[in-house]
């Protein structure tokens, strides 16, 4: 008989740190993330809610949530900007 953890280098997909609360998902948070291309303020914000859905939803949660929300906001905004001098140069 094998032991499971040994297919943890291999497969480490299946493994979580520090606890469970990923676990239950269909689709693992960073699957997710990883198979749809999101920038790390939009990844945060999966993780955050994620986190906050399963693991006592604390309010330091929603305020991380929305901090990342702020984040991706200033650097669309940032995005846009250049884009639109850009426009303007040509």
């Amino acid at each position: 008989m094998s032991d499971k953890s040994m297919f943890d280098e291999v497969f480490p997909q299946g493994k979580q740190i520090g606890g469970s609360h990923y676990k239950q998902f269909v689709i693992q948070p960073w699957t997710f993330i990883r198979k749809n291309g999101l920038n790390p303020f939009q990844a945060n914000v999966i993780k955050y809610v994620c986190r906050y859905l399963t693991k006592g939803k604390t309010l330091e949660d929603l305020l991380k949530i929305k901090h990342y929300c702020d984040l991706e906001i200033e650097h669309l905004k940032e995005s846009d900007g250049k884009n639109n001098k850009k426009k303007h140069n040509s």
